[in-house]
């Protein structure tokens, strides 16, 4: 069994910066990707940043040049580095692991609200 958990995020004012973090435990030999999604009021949920094994990266067009993914394999945790943040950034942010096996595990989800 794999548990996630999510720490980081709150309340920040437009421009300024949070960090987010997610830590994996439980039976874990390798994870193949990791990823941090967001869901706002009324939205679907949608990929922000998701980086591979390889350690290849891919952000949403929104949070280019502004957010960073990174992880730390030998803590099986992953990252992400928000930075010029903006009330559009507003919403429930998840962390999402993809196992070799296929299967798929989520993060509590942690708000973020950047007021304007």
């Amino acid at each position: 069994q794999v548990q996630l958990v999510q720490s980081g995020g709150g309340l920040v004012q437009a421009g300024g910066s949070l960090r987010l973090s997610c830590a994996a435990s439980g039976s874990i030999f390798s994870i193949y990707a990791m990823g941090w999604y967001r869901q706002a009021p009324g939205k679907q949920r949608e990929l922000v940043a998701g980086v591979t094994s390889l350690g290849i990266t891919n952000y949403a067009d929104s949070v280019k040049g502004r957010f960073t993914i990174s992880r730390d394999n030998a803590k099986n945790t992953v990252y992400l580095q928000m930075n010029s943040l903006k009330p559009d950034d507003t919403a429930v942010y998840y962390c999402n692991f993809v196992f070799p096996s296929g299967h798929v595990y989520w993060g509590q989800g942690t708000q973020v609200t950047v007021s304007s």
